[in-house]
This record gives C-alpha cells, structure tokens and sequence, in this order.
C-alpha cells in the first residue's frame, strides 16, 4: 500500500526527557543592518495597523485589575468596592482607549502621507 502521509526528510533528535531538538537555521546569519531593516519595517506593518476594539477591551482589562487591586491593597477599600470600582473603570477605559489609539494612528498616517509629498 502507498504510504499516505509524506515522510520528513530530516531526522528529529529526541533527547531522554522527550524534547525535540530540530537543526537551526542553516543559511547565512543576517548582518546587523539586515536585522535593522527587518525591524523597521516590522514596526512599521505592526503601527499601520488601525486599532481594534479587541485590543482596547485586553489593555482596559488589565488596567482595571491593576486598578482593582491598588485600590484595594493600596487604600484598603473592601473588596466588594474594589471590584465595583474596577468595573466602572473597565467600562470607561475601553472607549478612552479606543479613541486614543484611533487619534494616534490617525496622527501617524497623516504624518506618514505629509512625508511622501
């Protein structure tokens, strides 16, 4: 019978604990200006990006256990108030931080057409 699945054409090198090590890049290292410019242009995919409601709710969740927290160590508030607090402050920080990040990356895109010209 014809094997169906294709077979690797390099060995894995299994290690006692169960680990895999595989081979590394084997082309040729990158110079530091070839690193550079890899990141450059990284950065500048990754700031083109228009913000995401997505990602305004994770950072407005984090700042409001942050929030939640210091408040209920840091003032010794209960926690029932706390976490009250901290809800509040979830629910406004997500348009805040929405519309910030939305005022930013308009800001940089105006910048970046004004740089063309």
């Amino acid at each position: 019978m014809a094997q169906s699945k294709k077979k690797r054409s390099r060995k894995h090198r299994g290690t006692p604990a169960g680990t895999i090590e595989r081979a590394g890049r084997t082309g040729r290292p990158r110079t530091r200006d070839e690193a550079k410019k890899i990141s450059r242009e990284r950065r500048t995919q990754r700031l083109d990006k228009p913000p995401t409601w997505r990602g305004s709710i994770n950072r407005a969740a984090i700042a409001a256990l942050v929030f939640g927290v210091l408040i209920v160590l840091a003032f010794r508030r209960p926690v029932v108030s706390g976490v009250a607090l901290a809800a509040f402050m979830f629910l406004l920080y997500i348009p805040l931080g929405y519309a910030t990040d939305l005022a930013i990356h308009r800001f940089r895109q105006r910048r970046k057409v004004a740089a063309r010209k």
